[in-house]
């Protein structure tokens, strides 16, 4: 674990590391650190046209990004065979990986989580995404020395149950009172409260402030500025 003098964890937190809320903190990836929401959605609807299934519309499309992808296209495209799945399949991962390199990172995303990894927290990863796409977004945009575990939805069960925490919770040895969860959909904050975690909704992904709030998050920012002056408050 990397920990920098008291004084800098103070400038930057407001507390020495003794006074911290939490030493884990787990962040989903798509629409939470990466700008990729309005290409999952376009991938799906171009998935869609390409087999002559109905096309969902940009809410049915959003709602089901942080899913594990095959539960996503069963509940977005339900008229969907078994027989016509894995073209589906195919055909999503096909015009995703056609945009995946040149995926953004949202504003202030490397600097509040380099800023976290300097200062000494315990930083994970929770998505959707498959191992290999993970693998594939962290070390194309330079972020995979910044976190100690991911978990993503081929190698365990999918969000909102409560896994993937707890698995990361076990592996890193911090307790669920001492963990915060980061994430931009319903499905990051109901994992969360299935797992007993505090959650805080960021308000620029894939599902509606109305959504999020709904589930009761300690707070919803819109932004990484924001998400940073809230660290430095109550973290």
């Amino acid at each position: 674990m990397v920990r920098c003098a008291p004084n800098f964890l103070a400038e930057i937190f407001g507390g020495d590391v003794m006074s911290r809320r939490y030493d884990l903190i787990v962040f989903d990836w798509d629409g939470t650190v990466m700008d990729s929401t309005a290409i999952i959605v376009n991938s799906i609807q171009s998935a869609c046209r390409d087999i002559g299934l109905p096309i969902p519309d940009d809410d049915a499309a959003r709602y089901v990004i942080g899913l594990g992808l095959d539960q996503a296209l069963r509940h977005a495209v339900p008229t969907m065979t078994e027989e016509q799945r894995p073209e589906m399949v195919t055909r999503y991962r096909h015009h995703f990986l056609q945009q995946d390199g040149a995926i953004p990172l949202f504003n202030g995303a490397r600097e509040t989580i380099a800023e976290l990894h300097e200062a000494g927290y315990q930083l994970a990863v929770a998505t959707g995404k498959t191992h290999a796409g993970l693998t594939r977004a962290m070390a194309s945009s330079d972020m995979t020395h910044y976190f100690q575990a991911t978990r993503t939805a081929d190698r365990t069960f999918s969000k909102p149950n409560p896994a993937m925490l707890l698995e990361l919770m076990n592996e890193l040895d911090v307790s669920p009172e001492r963990t915060l969860m980061i994430g931009d959909t319903t499905h990051d904050l109901q994992m969360a409260h299935n797992a007993k975690v505090d959650v805080v909704a960021v308000g620029h992904g894939a599902h509606s402030e109305e959504q999020l709030l709904a589930l009761n998050p300690l707070t919803l920012v819109e932004d990484f500025l924001t998400l940073r002056l809230w660290f430095k408050e109550n973290a």
